[in-house]
Parts: structure tokens; sequence; C-alpha cells
């Protein structure tokens, strides 16, 4: 019998992360999802994570705590307003205040770190360069130079006679093929939080830039979005 190989999982509880834990588990990977929490203005997205990664069942979840607001720098962690109501042309042009510095550089790192431990070497990340936000570290050269320097600087990428390969499925789809590819692997989006300021319930606000993506998507995909909101779309 052959073995099952392990993948790590980057999983935020929002759509594209989860999408990604799904192919990853239609490829047939033995799951190992890691969640963060960084210092990220609610919990709504870990709650989601949680349910997400027991929908799938994942082999192990793990959730780290770091904290990148101790730098701030961004409207996800410190005491910035989350833009609302931007047109999407103003959404694709320029890097946002809810940009995090150098956050993914930190999630994959971690994830790295996991994978060796593991003794797996495929990671997954769900960044899209599509509807990217203007989001440095969802560009396809930078999963490229991440993989180069995960293998320059890992033992398992020296010694361990495989490769450590970071996988990005979403990378060149729009938010509507990720929606129906994530209907296609029966994700339960009811599950998913995008939302960049929910309310305390969890309700997404409909109007930060993450919400406006999220919804275009559902429509493209012609889909109900079944996530809650503060009021209905």
């Amino acid at each position: 019998m052959v073995e099952q190989k392990k993948a790590v999982v980057l999983l935020s509880g929002g759509l594209d992360s989860s999408t990604t834990l799904a192919v990853a588990q239609s490829q047939g990977f033995e799951l190992y999802a890691l969640s963060f929490r960084y210092g990220q203005r609610h919990e709504a997205e870990l709650a989601a994570a949680r349910a997400v990664a027991q929908a799938a069942g994942v082999q192990r979840h793990e959730i780290a705590t770091i904290d990148l607001a101790l730098f701030g720098g961004s409207a996800l962690t410190a005491d910035i307003e989350v833009p609302k109501d931007r047109s999407e042309a103003a959404i694709a042009s320029g890097i946002p205040v809810t940009y995090v510095p150098a956050r993914n550089t930190v999630f994959l790192s971690y994830a790295l770190a996991y994978a060796e431990a593991l003794g797996a070497f495929d990671i997954f990340i769900g960044v899209n360069a599509v509807d990217y936000s203007g989001y440095p570290d969802c560009r396809p050269a930078f999963i490229e130079a991440f993989e180069r320097l995960a293998n320059l600087a890992t033992k398992a990428g020296v010694e361990g006679g495989d490769s450590f390969r970071i996988h990005a499925p979403l990378l060149h789809l729009t938010k509507g093929a990720i929606v129906r590819r994530a209907h296609e692997l029966g994700v339960d989006l009811s599950l998913t939080r995008t939302c960049y300021d929910p309310d305390e319930r969890g309700a997404a606000c409909g109007r930060c830039d993450a919400c406006v993506l999220r919804l275009r998507g559902f429509a493209q995909a012609g889909l109900v979005d079944p996530a809650p909101y503060q009021q209905k779309h």
C-alpha cells in the first residue's frame, strides 16, 4: 500500500483557502491545516477555519499564535479604518491599507517549518493574482521565489531527496471561477468567512473590499452566497 502524501494547507477560513483545502484533498493528500491568530481585528475567521477543517476531516489542524499587531501598519491589525464601498476600479489600483506587512511570507515560513517537521514536501496556499486587491504577496513571482527559498533554507530541501512544492491552485482563477470550483468540490461555503470587518456575531459587512470581491464572485458563478451578512445582498 502506497503511503498517502502529506500536505500543509494554510487555512484562514475564507473562500479561497477553504477551496484550496478541498483541492488538496481532491488530489489525494493527507491534510494538515494551519491557521493563525496573528493580532487580527476579529476571531470570526478562526471559528470558520475550525469549522471548515472539521468538515473536511483533516488529519490535524493547528492554530499558531503570533503578534503581527505588534508592528501595526494595516487596517487588519491596527486602529485604522477598513475601507468600505470602494469601486472595483479603486480596489484594483494600488496596495490597500488592509495589506498586512509581510503576512504571507510569515505564514509560509510557519507552513514550511510545519511541513519539514511532518516530513511533508507539499504546501498549499490560496493566493490569487487575478482578484488579488493589489497584494504583492499574492503574485506568481512571490510564490516562485518562496519555493526556491524553501529548498535552499531547510535541511529537508538540501538533504531530503525531494523538493518542496508551493501549490497555489487558485492563482490564475477569477473569483467566479473559484466559487464554481468550490461548489464542484462540495465545499460548504456557508461555513466560510471573508469579511475584513464583521460584527460581533461574525456577520459580514458586505461593503469592504473582501466582501465586494466575494459577492462579485458568487454573482459571476450564478450562485447566492450562503454566508451571513449584516444586510441582505
